[in-house]
């Protein structure tokens, strides 16, 4: 649409991320006449939902494709691909006074995300860093590989999963999912040898004892090691199910059985391992990849792990490091240590910063802000054992129990209300100013290829389904 001949509304904001957060916020605020960018760095605006859950959540996924899609669609929202904040556009220059003076935007919304894994820090050996692609990875690009393993125009880096004896550090829902990948891939290409053809996603919702007795086999036939999880803390410690804010000990009693039995479920269906209170403190190399895990025995002591004098080795053909998902830093955003320094009294808010609110994952890499926590809906056994694909009954498609779409839905639609509230108390935009600020917009969207059309775009440039 030309811009020129669009109405002109008398606020504009800018949107960095286009998934399920960015996209929420973005519609309900074009909805009430504001004139709405989406930034997003990736071609399809899809985030965690496309490349941060395994490919198996496909009804998930679809879902949530078309329900971004729609929300982004809503008129009055331009989307801008391939664009990334602080390499291709800068905070300054989108909210303030930067080089060649600002976009003119009078409010931003951080919903970026947490795409960065939390750097593995051991105690001895090798930094971890230096053995990426060489046995050694982090989550986030291991999953997205996986996801794209049969995506031809993947550009990202591929990593192969090993054949067994895969070692996943963590103990959270993605944790689990990195070992269920690791042993769904070996499980299918030892059939494939066999001349027995299975998908992982068929192996995912069946579960490997039920799939390999259907060929008359067992586990043990196929000749594989088992990947395991090393949490440094007790199973019951387990973040599979969020422990309420407060609980008393009958509550806390009640989670933590549940905990047990949710990864016992986990254990029997997907037959991983899990080695509790280990923690670890090398990785093992031959000199060219890594070999194995140095480990220490934890103990809890009021509440928390605590070092013995107890060391041991473990061979692992692949570690993966899943201990969290961070903010990536960006030039002019503030820092509190891993995070963004957001304002203690003001939680979507940067601190010093009434005119940047942020939401979703990119607030604590957990996808729930603390006015979401408090108003959140209970979780329940059957939603997370629906994520898990341990459920008895059918309970629809299955999203990730905390830091899903309906969570970050309900906490984005609060922050929008919060930006609709900021947006009354600005004077209105001079109309040259959405005019000039229109054609940038066009002007990033012709650069990176993007027509207009985001059904079409989306379509062409593929990606998990």
């Amino acid at each position: 649409m030309d811009p020129e001949s669009q109405p002109v509304p008398e606020q504009a904001v800018a949107i960095i991320g286009g998934a399920t957060a960015g996209a929420e916020v973005a519609a309900r605020l074009a909805e009430q006449g504001i004139l709405v960018t989406v930034f997003e760095q990736n071609a399809r605006p899809f985030g965690k939902i496309e490349d941060g859950l395994p490919r198996w959540h496909d009804k998930l996924r679809q879902k949530e494709y078309e329900r971004i899609t729609a929300k982004l669609s809503t008129p009055g929202i331009d989307y801008v691909p391939l664009t990334a904040l602080g390499r291709d556009v800068g905070f300054e220059e989108l909210i303030g006074t930067g080089p060649g003076g600002g976009w003119g935007y009078t409010v931003l919304v951080l919903a970026n995300g947490a795409w960065r894994d939390r750097p593995l820090k051991l105690s001895l050996g090798p930094e971890p860093g230096d053995w990426i692609g060489r046995g050694f990875e982090y989550q986030n690009p291991f999953v997205i590989a996986f996801n794209h393993e049969h995506d031809a125009r993947f550009e990202g880096r591929r990593i192969e999963s090993p054949r067994g004896g895969g070692a996943v550090l963590g103990g959270g829902l993605a944790a689990i999912d990195v070992a269920k990948i690791l042993n769904l891939e070996a499980a299918r290409a030892a059939l494939a040898e066999r001349g027995i053809v299975e998908t992982v996603e068929d192996l995912e919702h069946e579960g490997l004892p039920s799939a390999l007795e259907r060929h008359d086999l067992e586990w043990s036939d196929l000749g594989l090691e088992a990947a395991t999880i090393y949490y440094r803390r007790r199973i019951a410690d387990m973040p599979v199910m969020v422990m309420p804010e407060g609980a008393d000990a009958a509550r806390r009693a009640k989670v933590e059985a549940t905990r047990e039995k949710l990864v016992a479920k986990v254990r029997a269906k997907y037959l991983i391992e899990v080695e509790p209170l280990a923690s670890p403190e090398a990785l093992e190399t031959d000199g060219e990849r890594v070999c194995g895990l140095v480990l220490r025995r934890t103990m809890i002591t009021d509440g928390r792990p605590a070092p013995t004098e107890e060391t041991f080795h473990r061979p692992a053909r692949l570690v993966v490091s899943s201990i969290g998902s961070i903010s990536v830093p960006i030039a002019d955003i503030p820092m509190q240590g891993e995070l963004y320094d957001f304002d203690p009294e003001h939680p979507g808010n940067l601190a010093a910063r009434s005119d940047v609110f942020a939401v979703g994952n990119v607030l604590n890499g957990k996808g729930n802000i603390a006015s979401s926590r408090r108003n959140a809906i209970e979780i329940t056994d059957a939603a997370i054992e629906s994520y898990l694909g341990i459920s008895d009954e059918p309970t629809g498609p299955a999203s990730d129990p905390h830091q899903g779409p309906a969570g970050i839905s309900e906490a984005a639609a609060v922050v929008a209300g919060e930006i609709l509230e900021r947006t009354r108390t600005l004077a209105p935009l001079a109309p040259q100013t959405i005019q000039e600020l229109r054609k940038r917009v066009a002007a990033r969207q012709l650069k990176v290829g993007y027509a207009g059309d985001l059904a079409a775009w989306i379509d062409a440039t593929g990606g998990p389904t």
